[in-house]
């Protein structure tokens, strides 16, 4: 199960990325946390980019919306996706 909060039109939740990975896909939950591969390597903020990228696509929402609060150089982060509800996320990613 994900630890994901619903507060003033926007969701919080916690990544767990993995980097250089063959695919770019949302492989489900680990740990309490969304678990992500992504293609780019974790050099100069590649792979945070991707992420973005990514969750913007995916909730349908622009990249603006998307912001990594915590943990920009490690493999956990914490999101925060603007103009998504509770209902939305879980619906979307199927947890």
């Amino acid at each position: 199960m994900i630890n994901v909060k619903e507060e003033h039109d926007s969701i919080f939740f916690t990544v767990r990325i993995v980097p250089r990975a063959s695919k770019i896909e949302i492989v489900g939950s680990h740990g309490g946390a969304l678990k992500i591969r992504v293609a780019a390597p974790p050099v100069d903020g590649a792979a945070n980019s991707e992420l973005v990228k990514l969750l913007s696509k995916t909730f349908g929402v622009s990249r603006n919306a998307v912001e990594i609060l915590s943990g920009q150089s490690a493999r956990t982060k914490q999101v925060k996706i603007a103009g998504v509800n509770l209902h939305d996320f879980l619906k979307i990613t199927g947890v």
